[in-house]
C-alpha cells in the first residue's frame, strides 16, 4: 500500500469515526415489560424477528436487541401482567432516540403494541455501570 492510499484510508477511517461517534464505553439499555395478549404472541414475536430486529440493528449506536419471555419469578415478586420483557442496548439514548425518531420505527412500533393486552407497560432506563 502506497503513502497516498494509506493516508486516504486512515482520514476516511477518522471522518466516519467522528460522523457516527465512537461508541460509548457504556452504553445504554431500555428495558420494558410488555403484557403480550397469549393469542398474538406468535404474530409479535414474527414481527419482531422479522421486522422490528432487523430495522433496529441496521440504526447507528444499536448494539443488541432481545426479547425475553417470562419464565417464573425466582425472588420476589414478576412484573404485574408482564410475560414479556423488551431489552433494547445503545451507544447512548441519544442515538437511540434518533432512532425512535425514525419512520421505520414510527410504523414498526404500533405493529407491535397491536399485539399487547394493555399499552400500559413500565419503561425503564438504565446507564450500564
Amino acid at each position: 500500500m502506497n503513502r497516498r492510499t494509506y493516508m486516504t484510508t486512515y482520514l476516511a477511517g477518522a471522518a466516519s469515526a467522528m460522523v457516527l461517534g465512537k461508541p460509548s464505553a457504556r452504553p445504554i439499555q431500555l428495558q420494558v415489560d410488555l403484557s403480550v395478549d397469549p393469542h398474538r404472541e406468535e404474530e409479535m414475536l414474527r414481527i419482531f424477528h422479522g421486522e422490528f430486529r432487523p430495522a433496529a440493528s441496521k440504526q447507528p449506536g444499536f448494539r443488541d436487541l432481545q426479547m425475553l419471555k417470562l419464565r417464573s419469578a425466582l425472588s420476589g415478586s414478576a412484573p404485574a401482567g408482564a410475560n414479556y420483557r423488551f431489552v433494547l442496548t445503545f451507544d447512548s439514548e441519544d442515538l437511540r432516540q434518533k432512532w425512535v425518531a425514525t419512520k421505520v420505527h414510527q410504523e414498526l412500533w404500533p405493529k407491535m403494541e397491536r399485539t399487547l393486552r394493555s399499552n400500559d407497560y413500565t419503561v425503564l432506563l438504565y446507564d450500564t455501570a
